[in-house]
């Protein structure tokens, strides 16, 4: 008879297994569709092509412009986001009278809101 101990490290081994192929296998699937040839009138004929899809990257004004684009986003949001997470966070973690009840109010909407999302009958995409 298996200890309970035994059974969760059975179930930890089986998770970790599936672990790498969950995360590689789509970007896997990007690499793969981003190296053949996708040609819309004739859908049938994707030859692998490798990297001359990549061929053009460093030498295109546009693909530098995006990626400035993406970083000055990234480095303007990550110091608001943190900010935004840690300033509400210090006063709930002083002691006061509620704090559990307080705690539970914040984070509630974290598990209220994809439910109700799901079940408003439309897609999420669509709701405004």
């Amino acid at each position: 008879m298996a200890t309970r101990a035994s059974r969760l490290a059975a179930r930890a081994t089986i998770f970790a297994s599936a672990l790498p192929g969950w995360m590689l296998i789509p970007p896997g699937m990007t690499i793969r569709v981003s190296t053949l040839r996708c040609n819309l009138p004739m859908p049938g004929a994707n030859p692998f092509l490798g990297r001359e899809n990549y061929r053009n990257f460093p030498s295109d004004p546009a693909f530098t412009e995006a990626i400035v684009n993406m970083l000055s986003l990234a480095g303007g949001l990550l110091p608001i986001t943190v900010a935004r997470g840690i300033l509400p966070a210090l006063p709930i973690d002083m002691p006061m009278r509620g704090r559990r009840i307080v705690r539970i109010l914040v984070i509630a909407p974290v598990f209220v809101m994809p439910p109700f999302r799901r079940g408003s009958g439309r897609p999420c995409s669509s709701i405004r």
